[in-house]
């Protein structure tokens, strides 16, 4: 490790209530000369709020290839840099893991800041088994793709956690239906938030539900 560079902070942040920050991240996103977030505009709320006044610059999906260099680049400059992403944890599902990479390609040190993970915060309430468990991201956007891992996840001896958007929900639970038949899930949104919510139902219950409802947050299901 070359100790003349800086280092590259994973600094996790409120996946909603603001009050769950650690007194560490406040520390650290206060200290670093450098914030690369998923979108500037939502963290410049949490930095406001906590009296944060270091520069912000973005690194999300679509500027990754150009910005991962430049931040590579200062952090070889002895600039300490803090990732975070627009909630949770960063790295899990978002482009973060690509500058972790590599920071570690490049001899960077890294030092995690852990918090807040919508995928836990989830799972904890859900009433699964928690001992073992699998989380797979988001599914395939077409549902041919989404139904085959489906049956591949149907194999799986474990609780499995998946992410799914608001307009993609119903499509899901749909598919989920055909491939899992109609077993007993969670579903959870807007975790820590004002209208948080958590259904633990069968899956055409769940249909049901959402068909007469307007769907609105992050969805996080767990079966």
């Amino acid at each position: 490790m070359n100790q003349t560079t800086g280092t590259l902070y994973i600094v996790s942040t409120p996946i909603g209530n603001l009050a769950d920050i650690t007194l560490r991240a406040i520390e650290t996103l206060k200290t670093v000369d450098l914030i690369a977030a998923e979108d500037t505009r939502h963290t410049k709320i949490l930095t406001s709020h906590y009296d944060i006044k270091t520069p912000l610059t973005s690194f999300y999906e679509y500027n990754k290839i150009t910005k991962g260099p430049y931040l590579i680049d200062q952090l070889k400059k002895g600039k300490n840099v803090a990732l975070v992403s627009d909630a949770g944890t960063p790295g899990i599902s978002d482009p973060g893991y690509t500058i972790i990479r590599d920071a570690i390609n490049n001899g960077i040190n890294i030092i995690p800041i852990p918090g807040p993970a919508a995928l836990i915060a989830a799972l904890v309430i859900s009433g699964k088994p928690t001992h073992r468990f699998s989380f797979e991201g988001f599914l395939p956007v077409k549902s041919g793709a989404r139904k085959n891992k489906l049956k591949s996840i149907s194999q799986h001896e474990t609780t499995t956690i998946i992410y799914e958007s608001p307009h993609r929900l119903l499509k899901t639970l749909q598919d989920m239906l055909e491939v899992l038949g109609d077993r007993k899930i969670v579903c959870a949104r807007e975790l820590t938030k004002k209208f948080e919510e958590v259904k633990r139902e069968k899956i055409s219950e769940l249909i049901g539900h959402f068909t007469k409802n307007e769907i609105r947050g992050e969805f996080i299901i767990i079966f």
